[in-house]
């Protein structure tokens, strides 16, 4: 969180990425942005108007050559003096660039800071400046859409008009409290329940798209498990779409865990592929092997993987394979999404009598499991594993606009939601009714307004801009 003395701060942070490139920008904001700025340029500049110009250091040695934009405060990104240096990409021109702004008077931006004065300036809200960095990381096309969208405030106006309306019920209902001569009954008259009921159902369908929202930027991790030569490695590479593990006919091949992140749809997917749990006296691999037993047991999805000519037959339940420690981790943990696969499908044409192709859903033990085979080599069955794993993860296509929520924004609509309904219990129950509810009420509108940052502590500020990248 920015301190009251740093707002007096010129700050300036290359706002390109690192690395070489046609074009790199470096930029200023603060107080002192223009008077440094033309200096960099050896001229005063005109507001909006895009120059052609070298770029000087202190001692007027030419650093650079290319194009210089000065926008005054307020109409600017961060409603400060901003400016710009737009050369040539190559880090070391950058590096001299950022240098000299740095001696004239600027200090270099702490992550996230530019966004976080334009945030504090009345420039953006707290959604919409979370909306900027999430639309640099976003995986896929459907994300960047969502992040775009929240950028623009949609997400922003749909929280203030829950806003709106709890402030006119609460108006309402201590009006009635306040003023108890006018005889305003709202315990006989169902309406306040009404529209408090009718705001619940929005609330659950805001709640409903910003959790498969959090879904599609975050995506899920998901553990490839088994014995060693079942497959896992191969299954990995299929689902990544190239060679990213080793793959041997030899039985410990993966030593170590394998990480690989995959957009299925939309769904970002961290894949984790683990060494093959037996027991072993290599000392290396035993190494490998309780890693993948810690991974399996922190997965959002496990798959176990088995080879389905070992094991053909079409009832397989997860106690016929797991092991006693991941048995009993699914069994203690019944929402697991468990994924029972049969690899290598493409060879059961030697075994005519058995049949693993079929693919289900079973219940075992009140845990319910997908029941399915696959064949990492033909490519069999790995659709529907696909879509299997996007139905698990809760992402679904509804054709509604996502709303790309993190986990802060769907704790404060679980509990304005928790208020609301405090709100309508006390209503229908009539003791102290009107107190209640508009207390309840009051709790709801400050959960709210922790999402657009109208009311935040310093120390979320802190925590939320400090995981932006530096120039933004």
């Amino acid at each position: 969180m920015q301190k009251a003395d740093e707002a007096l701060d010129t700050i300036a942070a290359v706002a390109t990425p690192p690395g070489q490139g046609g074009i790199g920008i470096i930029r200023l904001s603060g107080p002192s942005a223009r008077k440094i700025g033309e200096q960099m340029v050896g001229r005063s500049l005109d507001a909006r108007v895009a120059t052609l110009s070298p770029f000087f250091d202190a001692s007027k040695r030419q650093l650079d050559h290319g194009i210089a934009l000065y926008f005054p405060q307020p109409n600017s990104f961060t409603g400060e003096d901003v400016f710009e240096l737009q050369g040539h990409g190559g880090p070391v021109v950058l590096d001299l660039l950022l240098a000299a702004v740095c001696q004239l008077g600027a200090r270099i931006a702490r992550p996230g800071e530019f966004s976080e004065r334009a945030y504090l300036n009345d420039k953006l809200d707290l959604v919409q400046a979370e909306a900027i960095a999430d639309l640099i990381s976003a995986s896929s096309e459907q994300a960047a859409r969502s992040a775009l969208a929240s950028l623009s405030g949609e997400f922003s106006a749909t929280i203030n008009m829950f806003l709106t309306e709890l402030t006119r019920l609460r108006v309402y209902i201590e009006a009635a409290i306040d003023f108890p001569e006018e005889d305003v009954d709202f315990l006989a008259e169902s309406e306040v329940v009404n529209e408090l009921s009718a705001l619940r159902t929005s609330l659950m369908d805001v709640r409903k798209r910003a959790t498969q929202g959090r879904v599609l930027r975050d995506g899920i991790s998901v553990v490839l498990a088994g014995k060693p030569n079942a497959g896992k490695s191969s299954l990995l590479n299929a689902l990544a779409g190239e060679e990213r593990a080793i793959v041997t006919h030899v039985a410990g091949t993966t030593r170590d865990i394998v990480r690989e992140h995959v957009v299925i749809d939309g769904l970002p997917l961290h894949l984790l592929d683990t060494a093959g749990i037996r027991e072993t006296e290599d000392i290396v691999e035993r190494i490998g092997v309780e890693r993948a037993q810690a991974a399996s047991v922190k997965a959002d999805a496990l798959l176990w993987i088995y080879d389905a000519v070992e094991s053909p037959a079409t009832d397989v339940q997860p106690e016929d394979l797991l092991p006693p420690f991941l048995l009993q981790h699914v069994l203690s943990h019944p929402d697991l999404p468990l994924f029972m696969v049969a690899n290598k499908s493409d060879l059961l044409s030697a075994h005519p009598v058995h049949n693993v192709s079929q693919q289900t859903i079973r219940s075992r033990q009140g845990v319910q499991y997908h029941q399915l085979a696959v064949s990492a080599i033909s490519g069999e069955g790995l659709s529907e594993l696909k879509s299997r794993l996007k139905a698990v993860a809760g992402l679904q296509n509804t054709g509604e606009q996502l709303i790309l929520a993190r986990r802060r924004h769907l704790e404060a609509l679980e509990r304005c939601q928790q208020h609301v309904d405090a709100a309508m219990l006390a209503l229908e129950s009539g003791q102290l009714a009107g107190e209640l509810a508009a207390e309840d009420l009051r709790y709801a509108q400050a959960a709210l307004s922790e999402i657009t940052g109208e009311f935040s502590s310093d120390d979320l500020l802190g925590e939320i801009f400090s995981s932006f990248c530096i120039g933004k």
